[in-house]
């Protein structure tokens, strides 16, 4: 019987063969949402889908890409941006 916490939607169930080959069902997170150009909406590439918990342990150059508006806008958009911003 699972746990009251368990039974909600927030933790996906996954069925698992254990060694001894009995199949158990075990309870884990859901990851976060894809990231989001904050532009157009599109998503963005690079950034990877992970827990806060780990996010903390991971450097900031794994988390988002080293560009102008890494992490922020799509390659598309910044394009856009700093033609715009080199012309003004």
């Amino acid at each position: 019987m699972p746990k009251g916490r368990e039974k909600s939607g927030h933790f996906r169930k996954v069925d698992k063969r254990t060694p001894g080959g009995r199949v158990v069902r075990h309870y884990e997170k859901r990851l976060p949402k894809v990231a989001h150009c904050a532009q157009c909406g599109r998503e963005l590439h690079g950034i990877p889908r992970m827990m806060t918990a780990k996010a903390r342990t991971t450097p900031k150059t794994k988390k988002r890409p080293e560009r102008p508006y890494g992490g922020k806008l799509c390659s598309p958009c910044m394009r856009e941006k700093l033609k715009t911003s080199l012309l003004a």
